[in-house]
């Protein structure tokens, strides 16, 4: 067993569309490699800088991000009997099987997946973040007491003028005299 630490640069294009590592970026690696029969097992934790901006306000925001993995590397040559016998659907699992090229194994897919799994997916600037303005794109961060006159339905705005005249003081004249009857 032997236990590294490394710095590395980001291999770039590492998150999703509102958060992610910054190209050139360094992530911080710590591994513990075990040799087993059928290879090299890699279990490691990776710290990195995240940019991105808040999805609720847009700002933009900075963040760490720590993944942890644990993946094994085969022997190319390793010995066929150790392995269970192939079936005819076990393609796609011997692709998924990472070898080791002499004394070096290629850590970036493994790397990629742990930490963009690991990213937020609705990443805020914090947790209680009130947003936009739905009608105005307004931050309420910043005007807390932000607010609109209240939003009339279409259908009714003909009304609201109706009520809006009565208000000014023209009243409905009452007929004099008279039978009410068609008013009840």
């Amino acid at each position: 067993m032997k236990r590294l630490s490394r710095e590395v640069e980001s291999p770039g294009n590492l998150g999703i569309e509102v958060i992610g590592v910054p190209d050139g970026a360094t992530i911080e690696l710590d591994l513990r490699l075990e040799s087993v029969m059928e290879g090299v097992l890699v279990t490691g934790t990776a710290r990195a800088p995240l940019e991105g901006e808040c999805v609720r306000c847009l700002e933009p925001l900075r963040q760490h991000v720590e993944a942890d993995f644990q993946e094994m590397f085969s022997y190319p040559d390793a010995d066929d009997r150790s392995r269970p016998a192939a079936d005819a659907g076990d393609d796609a699992e011997e692709e998924d099987t990472l070898f080791l090229e002499g004394d070096l194994f290629d850590l970036e897919p493994v790397l990629r997946d742990a930490v963009v799994l690991a990213l937020p997916l609705q990443p805020v600037c914090r947790e209680d973040c009130p947003g936009l303005c739905p009608e105005c794109g307004a931050r309420l961060a910043d005007d807390p007491d932000h607010k609109h006159e209240e939003a009339v339905d279409i259908r009714w705005a003909a009304l609201q003028g109706l009520a809006e005249t009565i208000e000014d003081g023209e009243k409905d004249v009452p007929r004099s005299g008279g039978d009410d009857s068609q008013e009840k």
